[in-house]
């Protein structure tokens, strides 16, 4: 149940890039973060009355999903706008893929989970299957600073990292809803006061990319509250792995849909790694 739960999330983040990327079209990525993020806050406070139980509450759960919030998504979002502006998406998925390390690493150090060798191998190779997905040698900007590449790492980082804030606060207050409730409201405070900053004109909101950002934010939404509900099922070392496979979906339906990418020699390579990395995961996990 935990690794179909952390699939349909992958399903998820990978549909809302698709959704996202259309928006992209009329639209700059933090604008857009300033759309989906709070819309997706707003249903969920929409569905609170019905679905959040406070039974069990617990005030340091409570304090660490909102410490989440600040970090993700909200400055995952904007990592990778400004990863984007200097280093171009090549660069950016490829070094976003590593994002299951840092989950796996900070699980061992932090939460003192037993990481075992196959949910490492699988960490390993859905990195590579990133990259490989990722990789285009048009897409690589020339002459950028090697300090760029902290923008990707550092949302790598949190990433990962928040995966393992939530598991330990999901310890401590296991309600998944709750935790999206909390997390999803400092997200939106986050990516509102950074667009209010910014002293560029600001860009026109129309219909059109009102409706995908909007759409883009309950796919994230449902994203993350199913991811929640697998980690409070199962260590991160089992879900990172598997979340992390969302390149895979946005490319599969962007080359369907969107007709956007082109299934390469390259591109099926780096899907067969991943789909081998999650295949042998839940083997593992299974004859456990």
């Amino acid at each position: 149940m935990p690794i179909a739960l952390a699939v349909l999330s992958a399903l998820f983040f990978g549909l809302g890039l698709v959704t996202s990327r259309v928006g992209l079209r009329s639209l700059d990525a933090r604008s857009g973060a300033a759309i989906s993020i709070p819309i997706a806050t707003v249903l969920f406070a929409a569905a609170a009355p019905f679905t959040l139980e406070l039974s069990g509450f617990d005030a340091r759960a409570a304090a660490l999903f909102a410490a989440i919030g600040v970090f993700f998504p909200a400055l995952v979002t904007l990592f990778t706008f400004r990863s984007n502006e200097e280093l171009g998406p090549t660069v950016t998925g490829a070094v976003s893929g590593t994002s299951p390390l840092f989950a796996l690493l900070g699980a061992g150090l932090i939460l003192g989970e037993a990481i075992p060798a196959e949910a490492a191998v699988a960490a390993v190779g859905v990195g590579v299957g990133v990259a490989l997905l990722s990789w285009n040698r048009r897409g690589v900007r020339r002459g950028f600073a090697g300090r760029a590449l902290l923008w990707p790492f550092s949302g790598a980082v949190v990433r990962g990292l928040a995966q393992v804030g939530a598991k330990a606060g999901l310890t401590l207050w296991p309600n998944p809803f709750a935790a999206s409730l909390i997390a999803y409201t400092m997200s939106s405070m986050t990516v509102v006061g950074a667009s209010r900053l910014r002293r560029a004109e600001r860009p026109r909101i129309t219909r059109e990319n009102l409706f995908w950002f909007g759409l883009t934010g309950i796919l994230n939404g449902g994203a993350v509250l199913v991811m929640y509900v697998a980690l409070t099922m199962a260590p991160v070392s089992t879900v990172a792995p598997v979340v992390a496979t969302y390149p895979l979906v946005t490319l599969l339906v962007s080359a369907a849909v969107l007709r956007d990418d082109v299934l390469s020699a390259r591109v099926l390579a780096g899907a067969t790694i991943m789909v081998a990395a999650i295949v042998y995961l839940v083997a593992s996990r299974t004859g456990a």
